[in-house]
């Protein structure tokens, strides 16, 4: 059942942001909605600067707290449901949610999971590869004139339906759509994909130099299909066994 005990477990998630002040104000926006769990990875500026307290405007605890990291992938360790912000159609179509469908799939997380929603910077969001390490796309339906909306912005909305269905569910005490169950973790699934490119190349069904394409759609394959671990472990095996059998195959 979906209950405010969920915020606790969604961690908001922003890349490369170029300015302190856009921090505080995501930070203003998640404490309104009842959320505290925000990572940055490699930002431009301090996330406690003078500009970000100010524009936090209350808020400075969440800022105290910022988990800053280097990669997207450290942000991401733990989780089983990543959620990255698109404002833009992308060449290869991925699983589109609204801001109002997000709480659905927050349901379907098994009791110990964590959930991310990616945030990317303020001229370009996130790029290609980043989106792909994602399991869904969400798109903020604006204005298809005016489309822009600056990082708190899209916070805020999207902090606003997770905390609206969530209150909602506590009053009904109604289950989410879906039943919970586990998935595997976003470390797991890149190891995955890694152990995956080198058995491609080791079988000569890819070209070492031009492998983009073919990951990024068998990212989008396999993130659709959301593996449990237990899946995800027989992928890995079904994975070594081949190089093992290829191994052998070229000792011969």
């Amino acid at each position: 059942m979906l209950s405010l005990a969920h915020l606790s477990r969604i961690r908001m998630v922003m890349v490369e942001t170029s300015l302190s002040a856009n921090i505080g104000s995501a930070a203003r926006a998640m404490k309104t909605m009842g959320m505290s769990n925000l990572v940055v990875v490699n930002p431009h500026e301090n996330p406690l600067s003078e500009q970000a307290i100010a524009r936090a405007s209350g808020a400075q605890d969440i800022l105290e707290r910022v988990v800053q990291v280097p990669t997207l992938e450290e942000a991401l360790q733990g989780c089983e449901l990543v959620i990255g912000t698109s404002a833009r159609d992308r060449a290869l179509p991925w699983p589109m949610l609204t801001p109002r469908e997000i709480p659905q799939q927050i349901a379907t997380v098994g009791a110990e999971g964590d959930i991310a929603i990616v945030f990317g910077r303020e001229r370009s969001g996130l790029t290609n590869e980043e989106l792909a390490r994602c399991h869904y796309h969400v798109h903020i339906p604006a204005n298809p004139d005016y489309s822009s909306l600056n990082i708190a912005s899209a916070m805020q909305i999207i902090a606003y339906e997770v905390r609206l269905a969530m209150l909602q569910g506590e009053e009904s005490g109604r289950a989410g759509n879906e039943e919970p169950q586990l998935r595997a973790r976003a470390e797991d699934l890149e190891g995955f994909f890694q152990h995956l490119q080198a058995m491609l190349v080791d079988i000569e069904f890819a070209d070492p130099n031009n492998l983009k394409q073919l990951m990024i759609k068998l990212r989008r394959f396999h993130m659709r299909a959301q593996p449990e671990p237990v899946e995800l472990n027989i992928l890995r095996g079904i994975v070594s066994q081949t190089q093992k059998t290829i191994g052998r195959l070229k000792d011969v």
